[in-house]
């Protein structure tokens, strides 16, 4: 079968909730993939960040396989050597006191609203069935009906409704916005560190430092979404860490398996995931000892083998080159670590024609609202790999 055919069935056969590059990939290994033709490309999407330790990591794929022999599945009404393990090592390496485990990231964000209301509702007394959560205009925290309902995006939550009531909106990097937004009622403030399917938008400097001295000075709970920014990708653990700013708990996922298997998790204090009792919440899946022998393995990884450090510095390089780009096409480029945005002006015609031209270049990347190119290769690249890439985005984006 070559690339035509495979499209050819999914557009039959699939539901049509994506609209892909036209390249069907085959096989994978490190920051490179490979399609059903033998084309070899440059993966700088990693997955929206799930591949920061690339493709197929020798090390984790061992521990996946090893484990696959060994157990999957017990479900929470078991225990299993893994989780525990897990867990610990979770707290160790992020400083928190507590690890809740699901499996996508849609589903720590819920875990971490459903805990935020009901700590509101035990710990800081607010009226039953009041509370409010505050997130920002631009956000993207998943898809779920009640997460769709405070995204702005319009085309998320028409025709999906009714929707979820609870939720202010505020604009992103606003703080001024956000405390005047506070209310008795306010449980909790939820945001991305930096918006990466908003368009790798940053706030201004100081923004998160504001966001945790407005929400102790109100007893509001910071909870931070670092699906997409955290474990490495903007060349630290966590994006806030760019601030040295500790939020109440963190959402994270993605890359916690290095793109072998879903995991995610909520990491907060004992005050707040110590809410839940037996009952209150679940997952038949997370915390399975499949995906805990996985992420134990990616985290290791991802400290052993220098990729936080790398991603900052080959950030850095690769922000430097894309900045320099004489293009008429470019209004900015923007990021943090290995998560870049490059914004065309309106009249460049739209970046998904740049990411088609840049497929036919070999480089694999993915328009985002409109006008935006993301480049977020896996943690693992190397210069010679983005000296590589620049020999053939520099022209795309000049033309």
């Amino acid at each position: 079968m070559n690339a035509q055919d495979y499209i050819l069935l999914e557009d039959t056969y699939g539901a049509h909730n994506y609209k892909p590059l036209d390249v069907v990939i085959e096989r994978g290994e490190g920051a490179w993939v490979w399609d059903v033709e033998g084309r070899r490309y440059l993966d700088c999407l990693s997955a929206y960040s799930a591949l920061n330790q690339g493709h197929c990591h020798p090390r984790i794929l061992q521990a996946l396989v090893e484990q696959a022999g060994r157990l999957t599945l017990t479900s929470r009404a078991f225990r299993n050597d893994q989780l525990p393990l897990l867990e610990k090592e979770l707290c160790e390496l992020t400083g928190y006191e507590m690890v809740l485990p699901m499996n996508s990231g849609a589903e720590a964000v819920e875990t971490a609203l459903k805990a935020a209301r009901k700590w509101g509702y035990t710990v800081k007394g607010v009226p039953k069935d009041r509370a409010e959560i505050i997130t920002c205009a631009g956000n993207f925290h998943g898809r779920t009906i009640t997460i769709v309902t405070f995204s702005t995006e319009e085309q998320y939550k028409d025709d999906f409704g009714p929707l979820t009531p609870g939720f202010v909106t505020v604009p992103f990097g606003d703080a001024d916005a956000l405390e005047a937004a506070i209310t008795p009622y306010t449980v909790a403030f939820l945001v991305e560190p930096i918006q990466g399917e908003g368009g790798v938008i940053l706030p201004p400097q100081g923004y998160l430092r504001r966001v945790r001295e407005i929400c102790d000075r109100h007893n509001v709970l910071f909870i931070a979404d670092e699906i997409q920014t955290g474990l490495g990708r903007t060349g630290r653990l966590f994006a806030c860490d760019w601030e040295e700013v500790r939020p109440d708990a963190v959402t994270i996922g993605k890359a916690l398996s290095g793109g072998f298997y879903p995991v995610s998790a909520v990491l907060s204090s004992r005050e707040v995931l110590g809410v839940f009792r037996p009952g209150d919440h679940g997952s038949t899946f997370g915390g399975n000892p499949l995906g805990c022998a996985v992420a134990r393995e990616s985290l290791k990884v991802l400290v052993e083998e220098g990729l936080i450090e790398n991603a900052e510095r080959m950030g850095r390089y690769l922000m430097g080159r894309l900045a320099r780009v004489e293009s008429d096409a470019v209004k900015e480029v923007r990021g943090r670590g290995l998560l870049i945005g490059v914004e065309l002006k309106p009249e460049a015609g739209g970046a998904r024609r740049y990411c088609e031209a840049l497929q036919g270049q070999g480089i694999l990347c993915k328009e985002t609202h409109e006008n935006i190119i993301r480049f977020a290769p896996p943690l693992v690249v190397t210069k010679d790999d983005l000296d590589w890439a620049m020999e053939r985005i520099e022209p795309v984006l000049q033309s």
